[in-house]
């Protein structure tokens, strides 16, 4: 246990119904993107066109969402978790 005397992995924000972003999101993002690459090789294989551009544009959403995790983690290095 911490010597702050809350379990491992506690978050005080979580508690008061702030949503925090994290983990969940990241592995959503990832998710997102992996979906996108799939959708995009499957109208590439294809030919559907439609397909391949929902696929990229998937992927462009989530790269955009990971750059702003990027930024976020970038700005608590710098100035601490507050």
């Amino acid at each position: 246990m911490p010597t702050s005397g809350k379990p491992a992995g506690y978050n005080h924000m979580a508690t008061r119904g702030v949503k925090t972003m994290g983990l969940d999101d990241k592995i959503k993002n990832a998710t997102e993107e992996a979906t996108g690459k799939v959708k995009e090789k499957t109208g590439e294989a294809t030919g559907d066109r439609d397909l391949q551009a929902e696929g990229a544009g998937e992927q462009a959403s989530a790269n955009v969402k990971q750059a702003g995790e990027h930024v976020k983690d970038a700005a608590k290095d710098a100035f601490g978790d507050k």
